[in-house]
């Protein structure tokens, strides 16, 4: 089978592996569509995996082809998404129900070898099945689309509430879509990149702003009466942090919801309006998995099942796999406007 092996930092290579085989309590996903998170340019280009070589990839789904010893074969040919984290199942978070908090958790495309294969064993516990009208690069989305529901969940969106999203790529897009279905009222979305402030109005969000341009504050405050009750941050940037306290309202909330990869310094002034302004600030990772009161995969899952949540018209790459090491470095050289990009495989 093929894969794309991360060898080194910025050395990709399309390599040829042996088959997996599932020990019991696996099943083997023919792998038919894995997404590029923005997670995994850095990971390429800057930090590494903590061993190499490593196949990168995490959004990812499939269908299962095989199944470990004493496994139900009745499993095979269903269609699958994959939760990226391998709990142990034995932590204080993993006996919560906490189990993207594991304190020795595993993770595909990082920890573990991931999405960019033809083909990966998964333990039954990290399977999210859906029917077979849903199709592959949607059910691919489904890693994307829980996380911005999570981030929506913490931020307890009331009903009207005006949010500003720093951050317009795809969690951001999802993010927005998740606070249309939650009641959300006025909704803003801000980035520096033109492209991704034009595709926004293009799937016909009516508010979308640069950041980066004179006036976008006062802009923003006029649209949410003085600032919006929620501010998602997702640049995981300084001047989106800045931006994001400013953009706030008296009382309101901003979200961290954005990975950061540089120094996070709030000028002087900055932080004193935000105390001023009594701001509750809320820390986002990751997403809640077969918990109570909910599992959010299987709600987002129902979601895109249902067309409730639509995904599909953010997908706007697709290639396959001996194409996908171009595509990777077109993305992370910034030669065209992208949002989702899917490595896929035919049936």
């Amino acid at each position: 089978m093929k894969v794309v092996a991360l060898r080194a930092v910025g050395d990709l290579a399309l390599e040829e592996r042996e088959l997996p085989v599932p020990k019991s309590g696996e099943v083997r996903v023919k792998v038919m569509a894995s997404g590029v998170c923005g997670s995994d340019i850095p990971r390429i280009w800057r930090t590494g995996t903590p061993s190499f070589p490593r196949v990168i990839g995490h959004e990812f789904s499939g269908r299962i082809d095989a199944v470990g010893i004493g496994g139900d074969e009745a499993l095979i040919g269903r269609r699958v998404a994959v939760f990226p984290i391998k709990p142990c199942h034995d932590c204080v978070f993993c006996r919560h129900h906490h189990y993207a908090r594991c304190l020795n958790y595993s993770s595909y495309g990082s920890r573990c070898d991931g999405g960019f294969s033809e083909y990966l064993t998964v333990p039954l516990f990290n399977l999210v099945f859906f029917a077979d009208d849903v199709s592959y690069p949607q059910a691919a989305m489904l890693e994307p689309a829980t996380i911005a529901l999570h981030v929506v969940r913490r931020a307890a969106l009331d009903l009207n509430d005006t949010v500003a999203i720093i951050g317009a790529g795809p969690i951001g897009l999802l993010t927005a879509r998740w606070a249309q279905l939650h009641g959300a009222g006025k909704i803003v979305l801000l980035d520096i990149d033109p492209d991704k402030i034009a595709f926004c109005k293009q799937l016909g969000f009516e508010y979308a702003l640069r950041c980066d341009e004179a006036g976008a504050l006062d802009s923003l405050r006029q649209l949410t009466d003085g600032g919006a009750h929620v501010v998602i941050e997702g640049s995981g940037s300084a001047p989106g942090l800045c931006f994001a306290l400013d953009a706030c309202r008296t009382f309101g909330s901003v979200m961290l919801l954005g990975n950061c990869h540089e120094e996070m310094v709030i000028p002087r002034l900055a932080y004193d309006r935000a105390m001023r302004k009594e701001l509750t600030l809320t820390g986002v990772y990751n997403s809640v998995y077969k918990g109570d009161p909910h599992d959010e995969w299987a709600d987002a899952a129902r979601a895109i099942s249902s067309g409730a949540l639509q995904v599909s018209d953010l997908i706007s790459h697709q290639v396959g796999i001996g194409q996908a090491i171009d595509l990777l470095n077109a993305i992370h050289q910034r030669q065209q406007f992208t949002c989702k990009c899917m490595v896929t495989a035919q049936e």
